[in-house]
């Protein structure tokens, strides 16, 4: 990733309390090529998404036929999600998306726009959007 991508999610990262902490898991991409099958590549990487998910964590895929929802209605979540005490995975797939196994496996799914966003962006807009969460249950005016 590019250095601004790295200081763009560390930046929001590092506001965010000790007990909602994120941990950020990078999985390596399946080779591609230009005779590769997206098909497989999903697969592969969809395999190791699924591998990495904790048992018993809620698994929220990031998918552009997935439900939108307002900053206001994640803070409701990321409060639902304290109360449960449960580990929350927000899975960003690769450039092909995810796998039809992911998307099979996943508590909810969500999406973060219409738009078609590049996924080093799509990092960053994640932790800021769960920061800004974080400020309306805190009260906080960031989100103001």
């Amino acid at each position: 990733m590019p250095a601004w991508v790295m200081q763009g999610y560390e930046e929001y990262a590092k506001r965010l309390p000790r007990e909602l902490k994120p941990q950020l898991i990078e999985l390596p991409l399946a080779p591609r090529s230009k005779s590769s099958n997206v098909d497989k590549i999903k697969q592969s990487e969809g395999e190791q998404i699924l591998a990495s998910i904790p048992k018993g964590a809620r698994a929220v895929m990031l998918d552009v036929k997935g439900k939108a929802l307002s900053t206001e209605l994640l803070s409701e979540k990321m409060a639902s999600w304290q109360m449960e005490a449960t580990d929350v995975c927000l899975v960003i797939g690769g450039p092909d998306g995810l796998s039809a196994s992911c998307l099979a496996a996943a508590d909810e799914k969500w999406s973060l726009s219409g738009l078609t966003l590049p996924h080093p962006l799509v990092r960053v807009v994640l932790i800021e959007q769960l920061y800004r969460a974080w400020t309306i249950l805190q009260n906080h005016p960031y989100h103001k």
